[in-house]
């Protein structure tokens, strides 16, 4: 049995996901396998991956989302540690041999997670001070937006077993909430190297698809206060992030004129914010 258990899910991403597929396969740790989820793709994706042969293991699902992708690698894979890679994502090829070393000379960590390197539209960018990454107790840096990529993640299996896996109702922001619930129980390690390459700007980013994206990051709050015995410095901070968002929102339907959205954050906003 391989000890890491990549998975790579995806949806008519030909030739990204080739790309990705390659990273992985020339990383120098070797003992992993590969799985390519392929959440109802249509670009003739299973028929173009049949060319790897028996070096990955590819299996296929009606259109469900990339949570539900997710979680069906993890439901056929069998490592003791998982690391998802994003099909627009691309790895350095020493991201897992650093890694594992890395979870296996700390085991009090369930997770660890990588710097990165951000290249939109074919140009490299530098992320924003609001983009830093930290080590340890980070719930309060995970709560004004996502800071760790699932690309950069490697985590024990029974982690994510633990926290029952990516919410498949959340169209998009569902790593916000998955980390939400993993750091508010749990410390995780951040390792200072640039080993993935992210790849954003594309017209089939879920994450640029629309305006709004703080509705599912409320979403994910008003979840995790309702459902989690949470400390009560982490509800105060998580509650006073909710209340921040839902003003930003509201104000947003509001200039939108779409005033029956402005006013249910509103009301978010005071219930919580009492």
């Amino acid at each position: 049995m391989a000890r890491v258990s990549v998975i790579i899910p995806t949806y008519n991403r030909l030739p990204k996901v080739k790309d990705a597929i390659e990273s992985v396969l020339k990383q120098t740790y070797r003992d992993f396998e590969l799985w390519v989820t392929d959440d109802g793709s249509t670009d003739g994706t299973g028929e173009a991956l049949r060319t790897f042969g028996n070096r990955i293991k590819y299996v296929y699902q009606d259109n469900s989302g990339i949570s539900a992708a997710r979680n069906l690698g993890m439901r056929v894979s069998r490592g003791k540690y998982v690391a998802f890679l994003d099909s627009d994502d691309l790895w350095e090829p020493r991201k897992l041999e650093i890694q594992v070393g890395y979870m296996e000379a700390n085991p009090q960590f369930p997770l660890c997670y990588t710097d990165e390197v951000w290249i939109r539209r074919e140009i490299r960018v530098n992320p924003k001070k609001r983009h830093a990454k930290y080590s340890g107790w980070i719930f309060e840096k995970c709560l004004p937006l996502c800071i760790i990529s699932p690309s950069s993640a490697l985590m024990k299996r029974n982690l994510f077993e633990e926290m029952g896996g990516f919410d498949e109702t959340f169209p998009v922001c569902e790593d916000y909430d998955f980390w939400l619930r993993v750091t508010c129980h749990y410390p995780v390690l951040f390792i200072d190297k640039k080993l993935i390459i992210k790849r954003g700007g594309h017209p089939d980013q879920l994450s640029i698809r629309s305006w709004g994206n703080d509705r599912y990051r409320v979403m994910a709050l008003e979840k995790l206060l309702r459902s989690e015995n949470l400390k009560a410095e982490d509800k105060r901070m998580a509650s006073g992030e909710l209340v921040r968002k839902c003003h930003i929102l509201s104000r947003g339907f509001y200039k939108r004129g779409k005033r029956e959205e402005g006013r249910r954050y509103e009301e978010l906003a005071k219930r919580y914010g009492a």
